[in-house]
């Protein structure tokens, strides 16, 4: 009897299992590499997945054939393939998933592998012939660009808008496009780039101090580069960078937002003279997997990119840098819910290189782990060359008249900023007109009838000037109501202040400057937030904006920032909250003078005498650290203890309780604790009941093995086919 060669194949399906697959017609199982594709038939669909495996099939069983094997060599091997399946053991998540998480979307579909090859384009003979006699325009500046031979990436970055003439240059046939080979060390055969060692930089006692720590550095070694806002830390990552390059290696550097994204390019590519390579959700799907690509076979030297980022094969690997560690868009909270800066840790320890982790604000498991020698902490305490910290003054706005949220001293102290050639941030974290629409007359507020319950109502946003109504927590939305729904008054007004009606107000005020609001709803487009900047420039104005100004911005010429309704942070539920508002604050506050000109920043509260807000001001972050680290260890919180959360919903309410107590029977008894079922703190959001579990151990491994023991067995529960339900281990959000 014939044994037939199998393929053991995990699927991107919510199923903690592998499936065993006879490889495509005429194709021998041995010819399918371990961590290259395979498309099969899953049911009545077909789906691609990857190959973990190979086996031989059981007498009496019969396997579907798989439909094709579209790489020649696997896509995911050696460290990153091993460190997806700790990736997956760890979240205790199908290993599909997690592979197929690690993939860009274009690959994850089972498409062809897009081309990697670098073009660029130069003028031909008949070119350099015609360039004296062309006539000045758009197709003359390029050609004398042309004259030598300049890389595609190198004009989108360089020359917006250089496609049209060029059409104009190739229908008189005088360019011709040519292929660039990137070699192993980055070099550009464009000179297009300059020469990273012309561009001077005079590090300062303590940058030196960090520089020479991370050069000494031989194999793994997790730094936590603790500076305060302004103090050169990109400088420090370029150094580690050139030296990492210097040595032929590959460094991956990650940032929070999409926003940060072409900053951190521009400075990178004009200082380190090689290319770098973007890798973030706003480039389209074949540009996300050229990039991939080009980390996987050792072209792409520098790739600079945003949470998914880190799945990026790196081959040649030096230096993984984590900027702004602390920032939780590292943390994803649906699918796999992976944390981007934790698992970078995991892959520099796998590969044996230092990881840098950077921030003005660590988070307190960071901060801890420094503090216990698990990490070398470098300090930079100043500001880099002329800058000062900004002059921090809390404004008690009780019983003062507001206009959009704003105080007369802090209108008046816009206005003297602007008078100045300065520019202005006003920052409030909440984007919209309004965070809720309210009847003056009976009292009624526009509720998310997808999200609220009697007991607990959820608030719609107003929106586009109060014309619209929107749930920011599951994007319903609705016109506003001519009238109110309950007493038929056309007294509806708008309560409180969002970044849309901020924005109305200083409009309306200082007509004289260019009022930019920046939010979400303002940055949707490519690039958005740069757009934002460029049209700003250096000319006084006023931003206005939510936590996506807080993130690592350098504004030369912003002077005062004013920062509105931080009150609803001081008193929330969460234990975390006090560490967010801490380190937004700080990094909101940081934004101000961070150039030669000095900065102010006003805090507006109704709180002047709360301890978080006494605390910064008088102390700084690393004063509230120890304070609120004591507590987190009073109270068994991390980074003391390791949580998981355990989440269940369904349109009926009593599903979700029944699969949590089934749960809960399954993991007591095993050295954990165990806390519910309980209501979600958001208990129906999008239409859906929600319930959890709280799981807490003094030490990790006791956590591990108690799921270990009962999330199988969760799988194939009945009860789990009637809810949605998901595991967060180490969540940031317990809602």
């Amino acid at each position: 009897m014939t044994v037939s060669a199998t393929l053991r194949v995990a699927l991107p399906v919510p199923l903690p299992r592998l499936f065993d697959y006879l490889p495509p017609p005429g194709l021998d199982a041995s010819a399918v590499a371990v961590g290259a594709r395979l498309r099969v038939p899953f049911g009545q669909r077909e789906v691609c997945g990857l190959v973990v495996g190979h086996g031989q099939a059981e007498p009496g069983v019969e396997l579907r054939a798989a439909l094709a094997a579209p790489d020649a060599a696997p896509l995911l091997q050696g460290e990153l393939l091993a460190s997806l399946r700790w990736l997956a053991g760890y979240l205790h998540a199908p290993l599909g998933e997690v592979l197929a998480a690690a993939l860009p979307a274009a690959l994850r579909r089972g498409e062809p592998l897009p081309d990697i090859i670098r073009y660029g384009w130069v003028l031909n003979e008949a070119g350099r012939t015609a360039l004296a006699a062309m006539r000045a325009g758009k197709p003359k500046a390029l050609a004398m660009l042309l004259a030598e031979t300049r890389a595609e990436d190198w004009l989108d970055e360089t020359s917006p808008g250089w496609r049209a003439p060029l059409r104009t240059l190739r229908e008189r046939g005088l360019v011709e496009r040519v292929e660039l080979g990137e070699t192993g060390s980055g070099s550009l055969p464009c000179g297009s780039e300059p020469d990273p060692v012309s561009v001077s930089f005079s590090p300062n006692t303590e940058q030196q101090l960090a520089i020479d720590a991370i050069r000494a550095a031989d194999g793994f070694a997790p730094f936590l580069l603790d500076g305060v806002t302004g103090s050169g830390k990109t400088e420090v990552y370029l150094q580690a960078i050139a030296d990492c390059l210097a040595h032929g290696r590959q460094a991956l550097v990650l940032v929070p937002e999409i926003g940060l994204t072409p900053q951190a390019l521009t400075r990178f590519r004009a200082r380190l003279g090689v290319p770098v390579h973007a890798l973030h959700s706003g480039l389209n799907d074949n540009e996300r997997a050229a990039t991939w690509l080009a980390a996987a076979s050792g072209q792409a030297r520098v790739i600079v990119g945003t949470r998914s980022a880190v799945f990026v094969p790196l081959p040649e690997a030096g230096l993984i840098v984590v900027d702004e560690e602390h920032d939780g868009s590292y943390k994803q909270f649906d699918g796999i819910r992976y944390h981007a800066r934790d698992f970078a840790i995991v892959r520099a320890r796998a590969l044996a290189v230092p990881v840098l982790l950077g921030s003005a604000t660590p988070s307190l498991e960071t901060l801890h782990n420094a503090r216990c020698g698990r990490y070398e902490l470098l300090r930079l305490r100043q500001r880099a060359g002329a800058a000062r910290p900004p002059q921090v003054r809390v404004l008690d706005v009780r019983k003062r008249p507001l206009q959009a949220g704003l105080s007369e001293e802090s209108l008046a102290a816009i206005r003297a900023a602007l008078d100045a050639g300065g520019q202005v941030l006003v920052f409030r974290n909440r984007r919209g007109y309004a965070p809720v629409l309210l009847c003056h007359d009976c009292g009624w507020s526009a509720h998310c009838p997808r999200c609220s319950t009697p007991e607990r109502p959820t608030a719609m946003t107003v929106h586009a000037h109060g014309k619209r109504l929107q749930c920011h927590h599951c994007g319903h939305r609705r016109p506003s109501p001519p009238a109110c729904p309950d007493c038929a008054s056309l007294a509806l007004q708008p309560q409180g202040n969002g970044t849309e009606r901020i924005e109305a107000e200083l409009q309306a005020r200082f007509d004289d400057v260019p009022v930019i609001r920046i939010d979400r709803g303002s940055t949707g487009q490519r690039d958005g937030l740069q757009k934002h900047f460029d049209a700003l420039g250096n000319q006084p104005g006023i931003l206005i904006g939510t936590q996506m100004l807080a993130k690592g911005h350098d504004l030369g010429n912003l002077v005062l920032v004013v920062v509105v309704g931080i009150d609803e942070g001081l008193f929330s539920a969460d234990f975390r909250s006090g560490e967010k508002l801490a380190q937004l604050l700080i990094q909101v506050a940081g934004r101000a003078g961070r150039a030669e000109r000095p900065g102010t920043v006003l805090l507006q509260t109704h709180h002047p005498e709360h301890l978080l807000l006494q605390t910064l001001v008088n102390g700084g972050y690393h004063v509230f650290a120890d304070g609120e680290l004591a507590l987190r260890e009073a109270a068994g919180f991390p980074p003391f203890a390791h949580l998981a959360l355990l989440r269940a919903e369904a349109k009926q309410a009593e599903h979700p309780l029944q699969f949590l107590q089934l749960a809960k029977t399954l993991l007591e008894g095993g050295g954990i604790e165990v806390h519910g079922p309980l209501p979600a703190p958001m208990p129906r959001r999008a239409g859906y009941v929600r319930s959890q579990l709280l799981l807490a151990a003094p030490a990790r491994a006791a956590l591990h093995a108690a799921l270990d023991a009962a999330v199988p067995a969760l799988y194939v529960a009945p009860d789990a086919r009637r809810v949605r339900w998901s595991l967060d281990v180490d969540p940031l959000d317990l809602y």
